[in-house]
């Protein structure tokens, strides 16, 4: 592993390109690479056996793409793969769980957090466990809003309708008195504005993507691994299935940087881990 190595991002579909824009934000002289298991899509309703399959082969080809470090931008995979992955695999890696949990705990005033994220995020408890680990007193107060996606997918992430659908989701978390709310999902950075309206000013969000940008450059600094080159990261993109649709919903995460994405056959990957 070189300083000039690229970051490889992956998710198993285009939610992970919120913590793709957070790092190049952060580090914007690191070269990145983002996979898209988009053939594969979505991990969230796999088994874990099976997530943990598909875990392990996407690691073992983007490590066959010469990277330094992997951000493990599912949250589903994050839960269920990571210490697998940490153990197969002789590079730095970090999923986007952890990040918000630290947030979560520095950040509430009252000990009562809330999580909000997909069904499967949700029922696997992982934010609750590792918010419970770092502050066994805190209260989580957990919700599934699966309808977020879809909006942030859709590009609809204002408007009358998505506020509405929001007040009826996070009413059970203000009753609840919640004072930190923790965006449990990658899709969700996008619908940050109607959130934080419906929850109120004194409720501070927490979203997992920027916290996991944070968490990376301070990793990538203590192993030595920055790349010393302060500006001019160049990405790539690649996906499992039908770039075109990756490009056309991708362009809502990455405001023009989305480019191009390049196809890899999903033969490529079953080899791999």
């Amino acid at each position: 592993m070189r300083r000039e190595d690229p970051i490889g991002i992956f998710d198993s579909g285009v939610g992970g390109l919120t913590v793709a824009s957070e790092v190049m934000k952060r580090l914007p002289g690191e070269d990145i690479i983002y996979f898209g298991d988009t053939g594969r899509y979505p991990y969230g309703s796999r088994s874990p056996e099976i997530v943990r399959k598909f875990a392990l082969q996407d690691v073992g080809f983007l490590t066959g793409l010469g990277i330094k470090a992997v951000v493990v931008a599912c949250n589903t995979a994050s839960s269920v793969a990571l210490n697998e992955l940490r153990e197969y695999f002789a590079l730095p890696i970090m999923g986007v769980i952890e990040p918000g949990a630290k947030a979560a705990v520095r950040t509430t005033r009252n000990g009562i957090v809330g999580v909000i994220g997909t069904r499967a995020t949700i029922k696997s408890g992982s934010y609750n466990q590792a918010i419970k680990r770092l502050d066994p007193q805190l209260r989580v107060m957990a919700k599934p809003c699966p309808l977020f996606v879809a909006f942030a997918e859709e590009g609809w992430t204002k408007g009358e309708a998505v506020k509405l659908i929001a007040e009826e989701y996070l009413r059970s978390l203000k009753e609840d008195g919640v004072d930190t709310l923790v965006l449990g999902c990658t899709h969700y950075p996008l619908l940050q504005e109607v959130i934080g309206e419906v929850m109120g000013e004194g409720v501070k969000l927490v979203d997992s993507a920027k916290e996991t940008s944070k968490e990376l450059r301070d990793l990538l600094s203590r192993e030595g691994l920055l790349n010393p080159r302060g500006e001019g990261g160049r990405y790539r993109f690649l996906v499992t299935d039908n770039p075109e649709a990756f490009l056309g919903v991708g362009g809502n995460f990455l405001q023009g940087r989305l480019t191009g994405a390049e196809l890899v056959e999903l033969e490529r990957l079953k080899g791999e881990g």
